[in-house]
């Protein structure tokens, strides 16, 4: 189990706990929590994929939480970011040349991990809204709404670092 999903899982971990050291902790909770919990999988919920992910989640969230550092994330007071349209999103999500791929990498820091975790399942795991929200435990049409505000977010904090 490892080796088919120790890669991802770091990676997952990884994009939501930052430092290498704090990453690989929680890396290994993850796998030590799968394997204690092996017999609660239930196949009929999920892919195992899925499951392990939504330990990997639930792992890295607990521990951002307990952890103590300070951490400024962006917020929109003035609902600037709520104002874009679904078109000006879409320029910058559809086919984003190498610059942009690296400006929305950037961005992708400033938000909170709940939001982080939410983009970068959709986009780099490529999953699908339904799994995202059983990771979550969540339901998929709030899961749907979260990714459509969180790609304007995203998009205005661009914005911001490109000017």
């Amino acid at each position: 189990m490892l080796g088919r999903y120790g890669d991802a899982v770091f990676v997952q971990v990884a994009r939501l706990v930052p430092g290498v050291e704090d990453a690989e902790e929680v890396y290994q909770d993850v796998f030590v929590k799968v394997f204690k919990n092996i017999s609660m999988y239930d196949v009929e919920k999920s892919s195992l994929r899925t499951w392990v992910s939504r330990i990997a989640y639930n792992e890295s969230i607990s521990f951002l939480r307990h952890k103590s550092m300070p951490v400024i994330y962006y917020e929109d007071r003035e609902g600037e970011a709520e104002k874009l349209s679904e078109s000006e999103v879409e320029a910058t999500f559809g086919h984003p040349d190498p610059e942009t791929v690296q400006l929305i990498r950037a961005a992708l820091k400033h938000l909170p991990p709940d939001e982080r975790a939410i983009v970068t399942m959709f986009y780099y795991e490529e999953m699908s809204l339904k799994e995202i929200a059983y990771v979550t435990a969540s339901i998929p049409t709030t899961i749907a709404s979260k990714l459509s505000r969180t790609r304007k977010k995203l998009c205005k904090i661009i914005k911001m670092l490109q000017s």
